[in-house]
């Protein structure tokens, strides 16, 4: 007795279960927002390396270079460079050395990379007007970051949800339904579209930045609503 007691209030369940489901009456949209950031910190990323001068005077072969420039001098131009651009020495960290295989029976040439925090792409200008490009392998800008980024995440994810609410609600308008409470929220994969620059070191001009100067950030949330009469 107690065994058939038991199945019928598990049947009752399961049967008041599913009609809750039948009846549940909702809309699931997803609304995306898009925010636009100003960094206030930008990351100019140099690396340098060793060379020989008869790479310059335009008639040595490969198998002729003989006179190697080291490259703490490559560096130590790098570092007068940035000072003539008024750049502090406490805002360059090196990034990394390392060594470059050239071929078999040559000499390695040294690298070395370093991370120089800017404020402004002005200021990359300056540091290409002094800089001296021979020992200059690449530069590019690297991670480009705002102090109040958390604040940004915040109101972007606001107006996803915004965004939802909106969509959602003249949807079933349309219908001739009413928008009701929240039933779900899932936040989506936001994305980082910010775009760094890569550039060679001959075209390592701050106006051909001009589409890299901001970070922009999309967000997306999934939100299920109830539709009433």
């Amino acid at each position: 007795m107690k065994m058939k007691l038991l199945i019928l209030v598990i049947s009752l369940l399961a049967t008041f279960s599913l009609q809750a489901q039948i009846n549940e009456r909702y809309i699931e949209v997803t609304g995306t927002s898009e925010i636009e950031i100003v960094p206030d910190k930008i990351h100019y990323l140099i690396e340098i390396r060793e060379y020989f001068e008869e790479e310059f005077d335009g008639k040595s072969k490969p198998e002729e270079y003989r006179t190697k420039v080291p490259l703490a001098e490559i560096e130590q131009g790098l570092r007068e460079a940035l000072a003539q651009a008024d750049i502090p020495q406490n805002a360059v960290r090196t990034q990394e050395i390392g060594d470059y295989w050239r071929q078999q029976g040559q000499d390695f040439l040294v690298s070395k990379k370093f991370d120089i925090t800017l404020t402004d792409f002005n200021q990359i200008n300056e540091i290409i007007k002094h800089i001296d490009t021979r020992g200059i392998h690449s530069m590019r800008v690297g991670e480009l970051e705002n102090k109040d980024m958390l604040a940004y995440h915040q109101k972007g994810k606001i107006e996803a949800l915004k965004a939802a609410q909106r969509k959602a609600a003249y949807l079933v308008e349309a219908l001739g339904k009413k928008l009701g409470d929240v039933i779900r929220i899932v936040e989506e994969g936001n994305s980082n579209n910010a775009s760094f620059a890569q550039s060679n070191v001959l075209s390592s001009d701050a106006a051909s930045f001009d589409n890299f100067r901001t970070i922009k950030k999309n967000y997306s949330m999934l939100v299920r609503f109830e539709i009433i009469d």
